[in-house]
């Protein structure tokens, strides 16, 4: 009996060796996604000449589901024919490398707890505030806040690029162009909440706070048509109230960064000046005014950081 169970799980582990080196050898290879957010869909079907052999294909019987073989080759032919889309979009954009893909998202999202030292006394139950989602995935997650600045360059280069992206926005500085964020929201990007005038939220009463957070949760909602998950504080300060607040409007989760990108450099939060799985990079929407650079300038350096470092851009919702 014990000599059954091993043969079994030595076939387990063989087929799992096998699955992890196919999809490796299609991803290690600068992939693109396919599909929302630009994770690839592991569930893809076969297409071409072969789906159109036997009997199926003149109606005599019903199709039957594909086995995981099946499954898996279409998998990595659809990531295959995508990476010929994205490195001719890095070629186009001025990357010097292709933007790695991400693998597809867990099919249960990680628990998210509240990063040590970031604490408010007694706050058990509230939102968690975070900095790096927990994963041992080599991915990163690319957020952009405020809204100032509305470079219809950066959704076509976000769009042909296939980089998955969330931004947190604060009404004061998108009121003046909220079609420019409903284009950014057909393309499949998450808007989220970063309060109505972008206050120091701790100096501000509970009421006043609320007005901020639930007043952008209720503009966005009515404007977008969806009712935000996600807040980010001002600045990344807040206190007891902020998250008592947030909770009461519809906040389930509030996540700072690890690292900031600008055109020209990145800034670090943790000590070793690096990337981690799961960080979180933070940006703004600004422009030359503001920057030694354009948005699409910051969006080839952080690249440049995230690819040479091993690491994809996943999309943050598919894991918090």
């Amino acid at each position: 009996m014990q000599l059954v169970r091993q043969k079994g799980k030595l076939r387990a582990y063989r087929a799992r060796a096998t699955l992890a080196a196919l999809v490796v050898a299609a991803l290690g290879s600068g992939c693109a996604a396919e599909g929302p957010g630009g994770a690839p869909s592991p569930t893809g079907t076969a297409t071409g000449r072969s789906a159109q052999k036997g009997p199926q294909a003149q109606g005599a019987q019903k199709p039957e589901a594909a086995g995981p073989a099946e499954a898996l080759s279409a998998y990595v032919e659809k990531v295959r024919r995508s990476q010929k889309a994205r490195a001719a979009a890095a070629k186009k954009w001025g990357l010097a490398q292709t933007p790695l893909a991400a693998p597809p998202p867990p099919d249960a999202k990680p628990e998210i707890t509240t990063r040590k030292g970031f604490e408010v006394e007694g706050g058990e139950g509230l939102p968690p505030v975070f900095t790096t989602v927990p994963t041992k995935e080599k991915i990163v997650f690319l957020t952009i806040d405020d809204g100032a600045e509305k470079d219809p360059e950066l959704l076509r280069m976000m769009s042909e690029l296939q980089i998955p992206y969330s931004a947190f926005l604060s009404d004061y500085v998108i009121n003046d162009d909220y079609g420019y964020f409903e284009k950014m929201r057909d393309r499949g990007v998450a808007l989220h909440n970063h309060t109505l005038n972008h206050p120091y939220l701790p100096g501000l009463s509970y009421s006043e706070q609320k007005r901020e957070i639930c007043g952008q949760q209720d503009k966005l909602e009515k404007r977008y048509g969806t009712r935000p998950r996600l807040m980010r504080p001002p600045y990344g300060n807040y206190n007891k109230d902020t998250l008592r607040v947030a909770a009461k409007c519809g906040i389930e989760a509030v996540p700072l960064w690890a690292a900031e990108a600008f055109p020209d450099h990145m800034e670090w939060r943790e000590w070793d000046r690096d990337l981690h799985p799961g960080d979180i990079i933070l940006t703004h929407f600004r422009g030359k005014e503001e920057w030694k650079g354009s948005m699409p300038d910051m969006i080839r350096r952080v690249m440049k950081t995230v690819t040479a470092k091993g690491y994809a851009v996943a999309r943050l919702e598919d894991y918090v």
